[in-house]
């Protein structure tokens, strides 16, 4: 950082502005805000919330689908030998490939940034889930059969808790695929806002300077969005499970 900074200064490329004056117009263009409103600017509640919603709308919906089928699928051998081939075809699919296809069925907006963020994000989440809840150690299960637990305890006592390192697993790598989706999908045209609008709207404006801040602005939301997952799974599952 220090080498990049002397040698864009010695040189004076625009095309690679220094790192210190980077952060000052990011500071300046989002974080100059008044007191009362964190310290958010007007550009930062335009383009950095709208981004977060749909993001947090995308990867919640794909955690909350990607694990109850995950369990499901996890728990019935028939269901896993029918299920895993259309999943690992599904894995491998490059997420960007799909938002053509919610353009067609959607239209542009935001349900079809939230649906193609959610539908490639269930994933990781999804297998993670069924391969740790098909993995639950058999003895507990002859355990939780002497002991009459019915389904419902069996899923929250058993089988939810031996998953979770496998499920945040999966959490991690949708999270990031959701934070690439929604910069992708707000790449596309009819978006107004966001991120990746402003991304876009700096580069046709050749406005260099706030390309490089966006981009640092991604990598800083996706080490604090992954460390505090990270910090979540550890105060869940325990440090020594944790798969961070």
């Amino acid at each position: 950082m220090v080498l990049w900074e002397v040698v864009a200064r010695g040189h004076g490329s625009v095309y690679f502005p220094p790192p210190g004056r980077i952060v000052r117009h990011a500071h300046e263009l989002w974080f100059s805000g008044p007191v009362r409103h964190g310290f958010l600017s007007e550009a930062a509640v335009a383009d950095i919330l709208p981004s977060l919603g749909r993001m947090g709308a995308g990867f919640g919906l794909a955690a909350v689908a990607g694990i109850a089928l995950g369990v499901a699928v996890g728990r019935s051998r028939s269901a896993y030998a029918l299920c895993n081939p259309v999943l690992q075809f599904a894995r491998a699919v490059p997420p960007p490939a799909l938002v053509p296809v919610f353009v067609v069925v959607l239209d542009f907006g935001t349900p079809m940034q939230i649906a193609s963020i959610a539908f490639s994000a269930v994933w990781p989440v999804l297998i993670n889930t069924a391969e740790g809840a098909r993995n639950t150690d058999p003895l507990r299960l002859d355990v939780a059969a002497v002991l009459r637990l019915n389904p419902v305890e069996r899923l929250c006592l058993l089988i939810l808790p031996s998953a979770l390192p496998r499920i945040f697993a999966g959490l991690r790598l949708s999270l990031s695929l959701s934070l690439i989706l929604m910069v992708f999908s707000e790449l596309l045209p009819g978006t107004a806002n966001g991120i990746g609008f402003t991304l876009t709207d700096a580069q046709t404006r050749s406005d260099l300077l706030t390309v490089w801040a966006a981009l640092v602005l991604l990598g800083a939301l996706g080490y604090l969005l992954n460390t505090g997952l990270l910090a979540v799974e550890k105060r869940l599952v325990g440090s020594g499970r944790a798969t961070g």
